[in-house]
């Protein structure tokens, strides 16, 4: 029974995403299904955290958005992210990373250097 349950999990697992931290920021495309119709929906911000685990690995996205941060956990194997794209490379500590969730605009921004 396990072994039918480490196959699935293994067939579900992505190995096309790239290598990304805490502080990186990112671009997720998402496939948003809306009835018969579907789009890519770009979501781009600041990793704030990265659970790794074999198929429940999660991340923690946040972007200010008119001033407001806004956070969003992805699934790191789920079928509707297109791709990941690493924008910027941030180097910051995990104490800065939670305390950028009280401030707003500019403020909340994580120094980085571009990703080549």
């Amino acid at each position: 029974m396990s072994n039918v349950i480490a196959k699935i999990e293994r067939e579900q697992m992505r190995i096309d995403m790239p290598a990304f931290k805490a502080g990186d920021t990112v671009k997720v495309h998402l496939r948003i299904i809306e009835g018969e119709k579907e789009r890519i929906q770009v979501f781009q911000g600041a990793v704030l955290r990265f659970r790794r685990g074999t198929t429940n690995s999660t991340f923690t996205v946040r972007k200010i958005s008119d001033g407001i941060g806004v956070e969003r956990v992805f699934p790191v194997h789920s079928p509707y992210i297109e791709r990941v794209e690493v924008v910027a490379e941030g180097k910051v500590r995990r104490s800065r990373i939670y305390y950028l969730r009280g401030l707003k605009g500019k403020a909340a921004r994580i120094k980085s250097k571009q990703a080549w």
